[in-house]
């Protein structure tokens, strides 16, 4: 019998045409964890987690087992899978709604970017055509959903963005600064939408409330992070003072449909001017940012030391080198030894912004810049409790791009060791050691069990995992088979120059790990602890796709 799903919006399946009696919260929530990580096994732990967030029942794996049962019941035998350590689901892309989206807006995004506007005006709006509401809206966004939401809403406004920039690449830009107003009242310290709508009012003649925008948006940035507007924000202010011919003037479609009409239109010709002019570049979508956020103060040149190869000599990339403090007398101090940071790194070539700012909740406030500022990367130094550290289990919780928490330790030659197990903050960790490899030049190992399940070593899932890194990347991957036991990794790592290694799946619960701790602790060299982004970063493909399952497509 053909089942059809739906998450975005309220939950919904519908067995032939009819809809699916899915029972309660608790039940719906298992449902819908299975479906958003369709097709891979998802742990017990996992689905405990997503049901009951903190506080699970000593009964809860009873409980699972009777909600996986009353699913099959409803939407056939097959529906679920058994699958040790847990459960699966297998689902066609065109039996769901979330892979519907993803496909259109994959699709959208290639022809916007060659250049076919009109096909991808369609496909994007037929991608948010498919949205009835938030996403999940009928079920709680606690535990293991609270990522999986956050990230399909994310990939909704990143839509809706791609549309309103292509409404105003195809010379709508009336109806592109409808959308993009509402989402800049939505999300006021972003920055590429407030830029796209600066853009398409100044195409519709309304060049002062395009630098009212601008200047909204840097009143915004200075009072809420103490941070200046980036330099493409900037630029295009300059641009709209000067009236550069690049930015196109108006290029609002024209009423009439005659062919003679629309060769000007199209090309940006800008009849005021009686001259042609190319359309002033959107932002760039491939920049990378990576935000610096220290903790502590003194962990600022440890933190930069460790991110400034991932930026250096990259088109398009830059530092962003952030602190809080707790009160005015200390951000004098503070600013200042940023700014000497900033001009330092300037020497090397090295594009940086700096923000200082006095905060009572710095996990919150630094993971909101991370948000704002769309950083690929949000690299962090460790405090004393690690995961203990209410600050930084706050930044984990929200922060929306992956996370790095660097533990130092002395600098010294050697490969990049990144431990592996499969799991997705593992998926992460191989991503990061991959970019840092790439961008020094460093040898990277892959580090799993001599002795696993079934008595099968992970040789082949090392295997499996160099082949994606050396198709996305060329960067090969050398594997090291070590006995399944703490001080056996402590003593692998011996010999390597950094440790990357991801958190568990149950870091909310379980915390860091006696392996991991281990590591963290050695002292032998620094270890960046890693925590999978809730939406695509630079470490991701570029596209608004999914990230439940891992990809280094796009790295630079």
């Amino acid at each position: 019998m053909p089942v059809t799903y739906g998450v975005l919006g309220p939950l919904v399946a519908f067995v032939d045409g009819r809809p699916a009696r899915l029972g309660g919260p608790r039940q719906r929530a298992v449902l819908a964890v299975l479906l958003l990580r369709s097709g891979q096994v998802v742990p017990i732990g996992v689905l405990v987690d997503a049901v009951w967030a903190e506080q699970p029942p000593a009964w809860a794996a009873n409980l699972l087992q009777g909600y996986v049962s009353g699913l099959r019941k409803e939407l056939g035998r097959d529906s679920i899978e058994t699958c040790e350590p847990g459960y699966r689901m297998t689902v066609t892309a065109d039996a769901f709604d979330l892979r519907r989206f993803e496909r259109l807006a994959a699709d959208g995004n290639a022809a916007l970017t060659q250049g076919k506007t009109d096909n991808a005006l369609d496909l994007l709006g037929s991608a948010l055509d498919l949205w009835r509401g938030p996403a999940l809206a009928d079920i709680s966004s606690e535990g293991t959903l609270a990522p999986s939401v956050a990230r399909l809403e994310e990939m909704r406004v990143a839509v809706r963005e791609l549309r309103a920039e292509a409404q105003l690449n195809a010379g709508e830009a009336r109806d592109a600064a409808t959308a993009l107003a509402v989402i800049v009242d939505e999300h006021p310290l972003r920055e590429e939408p407030r830029a796209l709508l600066m853009l398409a009012l100044y195409r519709c003649g309304r060049q002062a409330e395009a630098l009212e925008v601008f200047r909204r948006g840097r009143d915004a940035l200075v009072s809420e992070l103490g941070i200046e507007p980036g330099a493409a924000l900037r630029d295009l202010e300059q641009a709209i003072l000067r009236q550069d011919a690049g930015l196109g003037g108006r290029t609002e479609r024209p009423t009439s449909e005659s062919a003679a009409d629309w060769p000007a239109a199209l090309d940006g010709t800008d009849a005021s001017m009686g001259a042609a002019a190319n359309p002033a570049p959107v932002p760039d979508r491939r920049q990378r940012t990576v935000l610096v956020a220290a903790l502590d103060g003194g962990s600022i040149p440890a933190l930069i030391a460790m991110a400034e190869p991932l930026v250096r000599g990259e088109e398009g990339a830059e530092l962003i080198i952030a602190t809080t403090v707790h009160d005015v007398a200390a951000l004098s101090a503070s600013v200042t030894a940023l700014t000497a940071a900033r001009t330092e790194l300037g020497r090397r070539g090295v594009k940086c912004r700096v923000a200082a700012f006095t905060s009572l909740t710095p996990g919150s406030d630094l993971a909101r810049l991370a948000h704002e500022q769309d950083a690929a990367l949000l690299l962090v130094d460790a405090p004393a409790g690690l995961l203990e550290d209410a600050r930084l289990m706050t930044l984990l919780e929200q922060a929306p791009c992956d996370v790095a928490v660097l533990v130092p330790g002395p600098h010294r030659d050697g490969p990049v060791l990144v431990t592996f197990g499969g799991a997705d903050h593992d998926w992460a960790a191989v991503e990061l050691g991959a970019w840092f490899c790439r961008r020094t030049g460093t040898i990277l190992q892959l580090a799993g069990s001599l002795a696993g399940s079934g008595g099968r070593d992970a040789s082949r899932l090392l295997a499996n995992a160099s082949l994606a890194v050396q198709r996305a990347l060329g960067v090969a991957a050398e594997p090291l088979l070590i006995e399944p036991r703490a001080d056996a990794l402590v003593a692998a790592a011996g010999g390597a120059g950094l440790v990357v290694v991801g958190l568990t799946e149950r870091w909310r619960r379980d915390g860091v790990g006696r392996a991991r701790t281990a590591l963290a602790t050695a002292g032998t060299q620094p270890t960046l602890l890693v925590r999978r982004g809730l939406r695509p970063g630079g470490l991701a493909s570029r596209d608004p796709g999914t990230r439940y399952t891992w990809t280094v497509a796009g790295l630079g």
